[in-house]
């Protein structure tokens, strides 16, 4: 999977000036909090499309201390004018200070996001399509589902934290899911299921389907390509051996060769409660 950086979500010397602004009236310490929250969920229940929805936050708060007193001021105008406003107003549990030294940011204000696909690059119909064919997935199971409903959603969340120390860090993540619904009706009356997948990944979730649109759960052709395969490390054991890593780890085995012994596996998998 790749990884990519972008730029921070505001410039270091607009953050540098806003964290000298807020020390400006005696404060002590200063932080600047930025985020960038985005958000979209389709549903496609019994057939239809039932909702689309998106939303977006973005703003910044900027704390100041001195002494056992915290001023906190948060603004959605992420302007010069707007920070230096909001600066001033968190600055207001401070009195009588000087303005300090210009504040030194260290870090690259960013960080790798691990998403291949971006969500908010795929259009729209094709995220209807995905629950369309998911939905008819469920429904080729047996003639006793009745009803079906599916559920996408995804989100991404940018965030920058700088800070009077000389913090200038951020995050980006990524997490995207897909629920299903059934019900089915029988002799045993009705039962109901409930299947759900999500990660912290990107809209690749849903690339590993043969032509057939079936689930292969492995890298394709095209995939394998992409993968420094001289960097592979190789690890021999005998019979018995255990191998732990994690559901992420890009791994496999050699091929048998063996011309008339198979080769069992043993495939636990273990994930938390939440």
């Amino acid at each position: 999977m790749s990884e990519k950086m972008l730029g921070p979500l505001l410039d270091r010397d607009l953050i540098q000036e806003t964290i000298s602004t807020a020390m400006s009236k005696g404060g002590q310490w200063a932080e600047v909090f930025v985020e960038d929250r985005q958000s979209a969920s389709a549903e496609f229940d019994e057939g239809r499309v039932e909702s689309m929805v998106s939303s977006r936050d973005l703003g910044a708060g900027i704390r100041v201390t001195v002494g056992e007193a915290t001023g906190f001021a948060h603004t959605a105008d992420l302007s010069l004018e707007g920070l230096r406003e909001a600066a001033l107003a968190a600055a207001a549990a401070a009195r009588g200070g000087n303005q300090i030294e210009p504040v030194a940011l260290r870090g690259q204000g960013a960080s790798l996001n691990r998403a291949e696909i971006l969500p908010s690059t795929v259009s729209k119909a094709r995220k209807v399509e995905l629950t369309r064919q998911t939905d008819a997935a469920a429904r080729e199971v047996d003639s006793a589902i009745t009803q079906v409903s599916v559920r996408y959603s995804e989100g991404r969340r940018r965030i920058l934290v700088a800070n009077s120390d000389g913090v200038f860090n951020g995050d980006d993540q990524t997490r995207i899911l897909l629920s299903v619904n059934c019900v089915a009706s029988g002799d045993q009356g009705l039962q109901t299921g409930r299947e759900t997948v999500g990660y912290t990944v990107g809209f690749e979730l849903f690339d590993q389907y043969d032509r057939k649109n079936q689930w292969v759960g492995c890298l394709s052709d095209e995939d394998l390509k992409k993968v420094e395969l001289d960097n592979a490390v190789y690890m021999k054991g005998p019979a018995g051996s255990v191998t732990v890593h994690h559901c992420r780890a890009l791994h496999g085995s050699m091929a048998n060769n063996h011309p008339s012994k198979a080769r069992p596996l043993l495939l636990n998998a273990f994930s938390s409660a939440d």
